[in-house]
């Protein structure tokens, strides 16, 4: 057992720490996934959220797909994609989403989205049309990340009609943190999803991820992994947390690498079958890797 220590939030002039630079990646893989991506008309998570590992991802010819639009429902304090009122669904998105999987060469795709509280099923019945079009087009292997759904099983099950290999949706954080760093969301409703999802669907892996340097102790953290156990979720993602802007929700703590590993070992013992943990870690990063006994390493096109 150990505790987090404590340290001062760092000024937003402070510079990373040297666990938190990398270098950019060189090839011409980025600018085709770019180019790709725009003349599909696509939108990812990797671009709207700003992820770190965008250079990374796109140079290796991969991209996490983020359906739905781009603008979301929810306001959430650390996400950095557009809220607002979202514009109608593109009945041709499916399809888009399967050519560039194909194109790509992809063998394992991840499928996320914007929050869609307009819509009556939260956009569940879209989900399951871009998981079937992929599947039909590529025969990869399926991640969906998807939102709350506000709790509605009957969209939950309209997602698993499709029958996604994996089944993701993140905690994001400990209850205590909630409020201030979900918006309208709900810790139990997440668990709920996640306990849901084994019950239908068995041998789907089920998949969580928690953001790191918010607040958050120790102690709440293990009480967090010990509630996604007791609802049978298989596999867990650990990262640091990164501010998108110094709009948003400032970063506690950047947490070193040695903690990481401390926390993935608890984890494991707790009875997950995967743990990724690490400062670049993100919930769809190296997703492929992450899946025992389902995934396929992606590879260029």
């Amino acid at each position: 057992m150990f505790s987090l220590p404590t340290v001062l939030p760092p000024s937003p002039t402070r510079r990373l720490p040297s666990w938190l630079k990398r270098r950019l990646p060189r090839g011409n893989g980025n600018f085709y996934t770019e180019q790709l991506l725009r003349e599909l008309r696509l939108e990812t998570v990797c671009e709207n959220a700003r992820c770190p590992n965008r250079p990374e991802c796109y140079a290796r010819r991969t991209a996490t797909f983020m359906i739905l639009g781009n603008v979301c429902t929810r306001p959430c304090g650390f996400c950095s994609v557009p809220r607002g009122t979202p514009e109608a669904l593109e009945d041709d998105e499916p399809q888009r989403v399967a050519e560039a999987s194909a194109r790509l060469g992809l063998r394992h795709v991840v499928i996320t989205s914007v929050t869609r509280d307009d819509l009556p099923d939260g956009g569940a019945d879209h989900f399951a049309r871009c998981v079937v079009a992929v599947r039909q087009r590529t025969g990869a292997v399926v991640e969906v990340l998807t939102p709350d759904f506000l709790g509605d099983r009957s969209a939950i099950d309209r997602v698993l009609e499709a029958a996604p290999e994996v089944y993701n949706h993140n905690m994001e954080t400990v209850p205590r943190l909630y409020k201030k760093v979900r918006g309208r969301a709900s810790y139990q409703r997440s668990l709920d999803l996640l306990a849901y999802v084994k019950e239908r669907s068995p041998g789907a892996v089920t998949k969580s991820g928690l953001m790191l340097g918010l607040g958050e102790t120790t102690d709440e953290l293990f009480d967090v992994f010990a509630d996604l156990r007791e609802g049978g979720c298989d596999t867990l993602t650990l990262g640091q947390y990164l501010a998108p802007t110094l709009k948003h929700i400032p970063v506690a703590r950047y947490v070193p690498v040695e903690e990481f590993d401390a926390l993935a070992a608890q984890a494991r013992r707790l009875g997950f079958k995967h743990v990724v943990a690490g400062p670049f870690v993100r919930s769809s990063y190296h997703a492929d890797k992450m899946v025992p006994g389902h995934a396929h390493a992606n590879h260029p096109a």
